[in-house]
């Protein structure tokens, strides 16, 4: 990471339908008549209609109609729970539109953030999407660290853009504005993220004191930790910043102290060995891109700064 809906699933073919259809198919053999042919040409209209991109997707996701998406579903406004349970987020409803145009259900299953690149290399996910930033270091499979080789780099289909922000508590900025102000202070930051890699990156710079960092499996530990008491400072991506800081408490816990930082993209995520699906995903975007749709949901979460205009792979540095 650096930046409801209900997931409207893919239409299945209940008992019901599917009881139908072979009542059909039985008429037809029955009676020995009926243009199959301009029925046929019918259906596949009415199919191209309704997910217009779905020939681009490879066979087995046609088939199954289900492309599994990883994520750290604890990253209000991007993807998270709702009250009554239901996942939801920026990325719910940017995954649900392109799956309109793909004909499949991009079905979210929940994960630590630092595990979501491990289950797309094991194939436990097909893709991962959990407003990951799009880097060098995670194209080429690369520990941020030390830049040693880690494991199999992956592609990323870049959707948003987001900084990094820093908040404190509300009313007790302790003269924070920028990361050196945090030497000697301590920092919460959710495990493996831009703010975690660039909260280590600034220790390195100070001069009285490093920046201690606790660093937890989701945002939403580390923001109440920051409330107990036991932090200076948190640090994560703007949109989701902005948005702890506007509802927890009611806006009455945090405030977000100097400016963002470190603006990047956020990337889907696929497999370099399934280059097929990334350009369905392009093409999907691109499609809700030009038709508005992409818009409307960027407008809907209150995110318009971070908007693309177009669908890039592999467009982080």
């Amino acid at each position: 990471m650096t930046a409801s809906i209900t997931r409207r699933p893919r239409p299945l073919r209940s008992r019901l339908a599917a009881a139908g259809a072979i009542t059909a198919v039985g008429a037809l053999l029955l009676t020995g008549c009926g243009d199959q042919t301009a029925g046929a040409e019918g259906s596949g209209e009415k199919k191209e209609a309704a997910a217009p991109l779905a020939d681009k997707l490879p066979k087995k996701y046609q088939d199954s109609g289900v492309v599994k998406v990883g994520s750290d579903i604890a990253y209000p406004p991007v993807e998270f729970k709702d009250k009554d349970g239901r996942t939801v987020g920026l990325d719910v409803d940017l995954a649900a539109a392109l799956g309109e145009q793909l004909g499949v259900e991009l079905k979210f299953e929940n994960g630590t953030f630092d595990t979501l690149l491990g289950g797309l290399r094991s194939k436990r996910y097909d893709i991962a999407m959990s407003a990951m930033t799009d880097t060098k270091a995670r194209q080429e499979g690369l520990d941020s660290d030390t830049g040693k080789k880690v494991g199999e780099g992956v592609d990323f289909l870049d959707y948003f853009t987001a900084g990094v922000s820093i908040y404190t508590t509300k009313g007790d900025d302790q003269g924070i504005k920028t990361w050196q102000d945090l030497c000697g202070k301590k920092i919460v930051v959710q495990r493996g993220t831009v703010s975690h890699d660039l909260a280590k990156a600034e220790s390195k710079k100070c001069e009285k004191g490093e920046i201690k960092m606790e660093t937890f499996d989701n945002d939403q530990q580390a923001q109440t930790r920051l409330r107990s008491g036991g932090a200076d400072a948190g640090s994560s991506d703007f949109p989701v910043a902005a948005y702890a800081v506007k509802t927890s408490g009611g806006g009455k816990h945090f405030e977000l102290v100097g400016e963002q930082v470190e603006a990047a993209p956020y990337g889907i995520a696929v497999s370099k060995s399934n280059p097929e699906l990334r350009d369905a995903l392009k093409a999907a975007l691109d499609a809700i891109i030009e038709n508005g749709e992409y818009d409307k949901i960027i407008k809907k979460w209150g995110v318009e700064d971070g908007a693309v205009t177009e669908a890039v792979v592999n467009g982080g540095k």
